[in-house]
């Protein structure tokens, strides 16, 4: 577990969680690229830097990967219901912020 400010019991975790404000999704529930594409995903992520939605890396287009490559957005996190789980392409770090809910509730 984590705090809003990116640190855990025993040190610091991923220096890239402070930079982090509210984001609006960009799809309520669907990789925009695959839906543009005329494809399906797996998983949802959420870009935490923009909100963009992207399918996940189980997914044959891996859309939210792509979108961290393009962008330089470290943060996304799961936006599949009731997953409250983090990741930092940057730190290679996955976490769950303490107090914060899932994105979407099942």
């Amino acid at each position: 577990m984590m705090t809003e400010s990116g640190e855990r019991v025993g040190g610091f975790i991923c220096s890239h969680l402070a930079d982090v404000g509210p984001v609006t999704p960009d799809s309520p529930d669907s990789c925009t690229d695959c839906v543009a594409m005329g494809d399906t995903w797996v998983h949802l992520r959420e870009c935490q830097g923009c909100g963009h939605i992207g399918c996940c890396d189980s997914s044959k287009n891996r859309h939210a990967t792509a979108h961290h490559n393009a962008s330089g957005h470290p943060l996304i996190r799961s936006y599949e219901p009731g997953e409250g789980w983090w990741w930092c392409y940057e730190d290679e770090v996955v976490f769950e912020v303490e107090g914060v809910p899932p994105v979407r509730s099942a």
